[in-house]
């Protein structure tokens, strides 16, 4: 019979090979984002720390109430990027905007959705436009990634403006295209008929200029000089201003801030449920917000109270008494 018993050396462990990339140093793990929240509504400020602090390459190294406080806290911690809300008491964030673009890279994260105003901001330097409601959590996620790396973000109604600006804005001399683009030579060539891309010749349109945005002055460098900025950011124009929109005077409604953030859902066409879901509250709460809001309009409709919020109204229906 053959000898079973095992050899001595059969009971050593087997030892593994030696690692060939043992002298690399282990890997280093990216910094996280640092991420500067202002917004003057506490909740929603606390939503979105607790939404961005819960990933791993993302933290919120401050939050602000106001336009001043963001700028403030820009300058102490250096953020990579900035989420501002557009209207703050104090120092709007449409004020703010220019100071905060020197330091880092900005996103206005807003209900305001009026074209003016997305116009204004990009024009002051925003790199993305956000409106609240028309965006999931991974959204926002992917959007400050991305506004770091510089690729701009925007949602539908920001971007809608964005290209209703760029087809009513007087456009420059044309810029000379490479050889072979552009011809009419090119499309009749394939049977399209010239009327086809007749819109290479646009006719200038025969009502007013279209608004063009004024050049801003040159923001003071002193930080102590932003509370002197005047915030201009108007609501729902009416009309024309010394070539701004000229706001509606709402003051007579005397809404609270809350009925006024409300008031401005109503007009936009959100729902009662939508309304809830933006603004963290039940929808019985909502409910009691709208009788109040109507209340104070002299209103009996979400249409006719919407009327009067935006100055669309008749003058016959704007009257309080």
């Amino acid at each position: 019979m053959p000898d079973l018993t095992p050899r001595p050396d059969s009971q050593q462990p087997l030892q593994p090979p030696p690692n060939p990339f043992g002298d690399f140093p282990p890997a280093q793990r990216a910094a996280a984002l640092r991420v500067v929240v202002a917004d003057d509504n506490p909740v929603v400020r606390a939503g979105l720390t607790a939404l961005l602090s819960g990933r791993e390459d993302i933290t919120v190294v401050a939050e602000a109430a106001d336009g001043r406080q963001a700028c403030e806290a820009a300058h102490r911690h250096r953020p990579d990027v900035v989420l501002l809300d557009v209207r703050m008491p104090g120092v709007d964030g449409i004020s703010a905007l220019p100071y905060l673009v020197q330091i880092a890279p900005v996103v206005m994260l807003t209900y305001s959705r009026e074209s003016e105003i997305v116009q204004e901001a990009l024009r002051r330097g925003a790199g993305g436009y956000l409106v609240h409601g028309e965006f999931t959590a991974d959204q926002l996620v992917d959007a400050v990634r991305d506004i770091k790396e510089g690729r701009a973000h925007f949602t539908p109604t920001a971007a809608g403006a964005l290209l209703t600006q760029l087809r009513q804005s007087q456009a420059p001399a044309p810029t000379p295209l490479p050889e072979g683009l552009g011809q009419s030579s090119s499309a009749t060539a394939y049977g399209i008929p010239n009327s086809a891309h007749s819109h290479t010749q646009p006719q200038q349109p025969s009502g007013p200029a279209p608004f063009a945005l004024p050049s801003m002055p040159s923001p003071p460098t002193s930080s102590e000089n932003l509370s002197q900025v005047q915030p201009h950011v108007g609501q729902s124009s009416s009309g024309w201003t010394s070539g701004r929109p000229a706001a509606p005077d709402r003051s007579r409604f005397q809404l609270s801030t809350r009925e006024a953030e409300i008031m401005d859902h109503i007009a936009s066409g959100m729902t009662n449920q939508q309304i809830a879901a933006t603004c963290f509250i039940s929808e019985k709460t909502v409910k009691n917000h709208i009788n109040r809001i109507f209340a104070k309009l002299h209103s009996t409709s979400r249409s006719e109270a919407a009327a009067k919020w935006i100055g669309t109204a008749s003058d016959s229906r704007r009257g309080l008494g």
